[in-house]
């Protein structure tokens, strides 16, 4: 001990050094005083992350995921994880004083020219090019050909097929009424655009949308409209990948003052299962807490489709208020496309008040893809009755003034429209010193989840008679009960992390957990076996890809693994049948939510081979039986075969960082395939079958030894065999150690580490040499090689560093930048479950 430090343990946390002058003058203060230092400099004791990239509030599956992408709640509308608003609006009136402390309204467009989504509409076009003078309104013409919008190359969903390269589109438009306050163009485009409005040039981009994007134009280009006839004139290029266009112009009329005020953020906190806000208001405090009960201990309620929002009030002056708290849900949360039409209906249980709303035109499981948001099923916002809660429905436009009192008539039935908003109101009375709690139920019932093999699954939930209602009331008699367990979960997981890896470490696994487990679906198969499937978020939308089921395990094999069987008996279930047909095993089942078969367009082999014979080993450990392996033990070996013989030095192919592009003779990917190797050889010998485990255990070692060889590249070990200027992250080594293989000596670990610490840039280590972005998932297996908590630290520190300062407000990122901190791609994935392995390494290995 240091002559001058001071060393301090505080319960639950790591060692803390203060100088013993600062450790003095502390001890001058009053007692309690130098308790809250202790705690402000441990910040521990709660569990309680600060700042994130973007906050998780309603946290289920891909589709039923809502988020706000500010650190303030009222700063900006909330959305869903790829960014399209989902409104949740949240205000309270004290006295008759109302501040607004959740989202913020959204622009409420009118519509000045219709685009494909709203109307179908005609225009000429060409994909010859034209004379110069083709934008003008004077020009003719009457020789290009007629077609409707949208022009597409996709041939399903085009009404008129455009796959050249160029096309050229005049839209000509009458115009009756030009009180337009502010006008947008909406614009569809893939890809490089230049739009004409009556022959000047208003918008023009290189890129592409997958969207509608509504895109304000300065006041001059208003001017330039005309009562009468107007031409939009587009020049549109496709240059890589789908091509697109469809357009619209729209007016954001002038928002009409409503007198609320911005309620005063005084903190937020982040755990496990909910996150936590505080306010300030004249007279009164509130705390409002979204709770998504994600216990994978309790099958029945994690799989429940439900999410609470609490609130506790108090007043915070010593004098009497009377209290109303609105809740406000956009029926955006229902529909793929604001212009899709919803119906509503309001109903009353025995215990519920409950107001419903989704598509008219319901298209159950009819699309498939990446950027899309469900537009089947139901969503609900229910009440408990005993509260008498007053519930309506208004359009968005009426929502916040139907609160504030500027809107009275409340009990007007609106059925069916756009852009509807579900509110409820709830009335705590007078409110003085006592806090006082109230809470309302936001849920989806998604009526069919996933098509697999072309039977239309219902959600795990409803496998047993469930309905909706029965979710609901059940989870509104549990709440306290409920609010408990997750209480002791979010204790207990960051109390578990905190020990492993430090604060830097358990807040990102905190950040990590209902991100990773919103990216899936849990299900029942016809065969009767568990499905617990993801989509690949912000990647290419691929159905339970096993190369993202792999970096997200760790989270599961230590707190259900029967989630992570969910995750693997589909492929098993594809691979073991004629529609497969291959020696390795397969890259994903389909587009999500269609699990058809793999649609990806190439094969990874070594990859998900070795990913699948390691996610079975390490299951077989967390259950501490073979039973699984022994069920797939065919398939298993087939797999363990090809990699032993294609596997050690493998070819050009595709490894999980696909995006980084082909690499032959793949050092870490060579890793990969030992590493399964001896994992099959491990799971023989626990079925007893000790001639295979002995034949696999001798190849996997004997690779081992030629690995280093071929990879010893002097002070580290190369991305490349045999190029000694080049390195990468080794992170599949990570299973011979928590595997507890021993298939490669410490040493190994220990020079990797040691040059890693060499190479790191301000918010990370890079994946390797080739480039400066990185993977976090990756960086934290990484990490876990490390023998002492000093490099650990040191490899963690940047990745934490990242998470809490990155620019990039999306939900956590796997894939960054690291001279930067800025997101590469990739958004709310559930590979940060792979956030757990030191947890997992801490646990299993002894």
């Amino acid at each position: 001990m240091a002559a001058h430090t001071l060393y301090l343990w505080t319960a639950g946390c790591e060692f803390f050094i203060f100088p013993v002058k600062h450790y003095l003058h502390i001890m001058k203060k009053k007692l309690t005083t130098a308790l809250l230092l202790l705690a402000s400099a441990c910040n521990l004791v709660n569990g309680q992350v600060k700042k994130a990239p973007a906050y998780p509030l309603i946290t289920h599956n891909t589709y039923f995921s809502i988020w706000s992408m500010t650190d303030s709640l009222n700063a900006h509308p909330t959305r869903h994880w790829t960014g399209k608003d989902q409104s949740l609006i949240g205000m309270i009136k004290v006295d008759n004083t109302t501040y607004r402390f959740l989202g913020k309204d959204m622009p409420a467009f009118t519509t000045v020219l219709p685009a494909s989504d709203e109307m179908t509409y005609k225009c000429q076009y060409t994909e010859t090019e034209p004379a110069k003078d083709w934008q003008e309104v004077k020009f003719d013409d009457a020789k290009w050909k007629t077609g409707t919008a949208p022009f597409s190359d996709d041939k399903k969903q085009a009404k008129t097929l455009w796959a050249g390269k160029d096309i050229w589109v005049r839209r000509t438009f009458t115009l009756n009424d030009l009180n337009i306050d502010r006008l947008f163009l909406k614009l569809y485009h893939d890809d490089n655009i230049e739009v004409y409005l009556n022959g000047e040039k208003i918008f023009n981009t290189v890129g592409w949308t997958s969207d509608f994007k509504m895109i304000p134009l300065k006041d001059k280009f208003k001017e330039k409209l005309l009562k009468g006839k107007n031409v939009l004139a587009i020049h549109c290029a496709n240059t890589a990948g789908g091509a697109w266009l469809d357009v619209g112009l729209a007016n954001e009329p002038k928002a009409k003052s409503t007198g609320v005020l911005l309620a005063k953020q005084k903190d937020v906190t982040v755990n496990a299962t909910q996150t936590i806000y505080d306010f300030e208001c004249v007279g009164v405090d509130l705390k409002v807490t979204f709770t998504s009960p994600l216990l994978m201990n309790d099958l029945n309620i994690f799989a429940r489709p439900v999410s609470y929002v609490s609130y506790k009030v108090k007043s915070n002056d010593g004098k009497n208020h009377k209290v109303k708290v609105y809740f406000g849900a956009s029926t955006g949360i229902a529909v793929n496309t604001p212009a899709q039409e919803v119906t509503t209906q309001k109903y009353l249980t025995q215990s519920l008040s409950i107001l419903k709303a989704g598509t008219v035109a319901q298209p159950v499981l009819q699309k498939k893809g990446d950027d899309l948001r469900i537009d089947w099923g139901y969503m609900y916002v229910a009440a408990p009755a005993a509260e008498n809660a007053v519930q309506y429905v208004t359009p968005q436009s009426d929502a916040v003034n139907s609160f504030t009192g500027q809107v009275i008539n409340t009990s007007s039935k609106v059925t069916k429209g756009r852009g509807l908003v579900l509110n409820t109101v709830l009335d705590f009375g007078n409110i003085g010193g006592t806090a006082k709690d109230k809470f309302v139920e936001l849920g989806y019932d998604d009526l069919y989840s996933v098509q697999y093999f072309k039977q239309n699954l219902k959600p795990w939930w409803k496998t047993a008679g469930a309905t909706i209602e029965k979710e609901l009331t059940t989870a509104a008699t549990d709440y306290a009960a409920v609010m408990q367990k997750c209480d002791a979960f979010n204790r207990s997981m960051y109390n578990a992390a905190l020990k492993a890896g430090g604060k830097n470490y358990a807040d990102l696994c905190v950040l990590g957990y209902r991100q990773s487990i919103a990216a899936h679906q849990l299900l029942k198969s016809p065969q009767g076996t568990t499905l617990f499937l993801s989509k690949e978020n912000f990647s290419n939308g691929s159905i339970n890809t096993v190369d993202v089921t792999y970096p997200s395990a760790p989270l599961y094999l230590i707190y259900n693994p029967v989630l992570l069987e969910g995750m693997l008996n589909g492929i098993f279930f594809y691979c073991d049948s004629k529609a497969w047909g291959r020696d390795f095993a397969a890259h994903d089942l389909g587009t999500y939510p269609l699990a058809n078969g793999q649609t990806y367009g190439e094969n990874m082999p070594v990859e998900e081979s070795g990913n699948m014979i390691i996610l079975t080993a390490a299951i077989v450990k967390a259950e501490g039986n073979a039973s699984y392996a022994k069920k797939h033990w065919k398939t298993l070996s087939t797999w363990a075969n090809y990699l032993s013989e294609n596997g050690f030095d493998p070819g050009n192919q595709l490894c999980t960082d696909d995006f980084a592009g082909h690499l032959a003779r793949n050092a870490n990917l060579s890793v990969k395939a030992i590493v399964a190797l001896g994992a099959y050889a491990d799971m023989a010998d626990k079925l007893g079958q000790k001639a295979v485990a002995q034949k696999y255990k001798a190849i996997a070692v004997d690779m081992a030894n030629r690995w280093q060889k071929l990879a010893d590249a002097g002070d580290h070990y190369s991305l490349v065999f045999e190029k000694k200027d080049t390195w990468s992250q080794k992170y599949n080594l990570i299973w011979d150690k928590v595997l507890g293989l021993h298939l490669f000596p410490a040493q190994v670990y220990k020079k990797e580490i040691n040059y890693y610490l060499t190479k790191q840039n301000e918010f990370g280590l890079p994946l390797d040499s080739r480039k400066t972005y990185t993977k976090s998932d990756w960086i934290i297996w990484t990490a876990s090689l490390a023998d002492n908590p000093k490099d650990f630290k040191a490899l963690v520190d940047p990745v934490y560093k990242f998470a809490t300062e990155t620019t990039s407000r999306v939900p956590l990122s796997d894939w960054h930048e690291t001279k930067d901190g800025k997101m590469v791609g990739f958004q709310a994935r559930s590979v940060v479950g792979g956030y757990f392995m030191k947890l997992l390494e801490t646990q299993w290995v002894k």
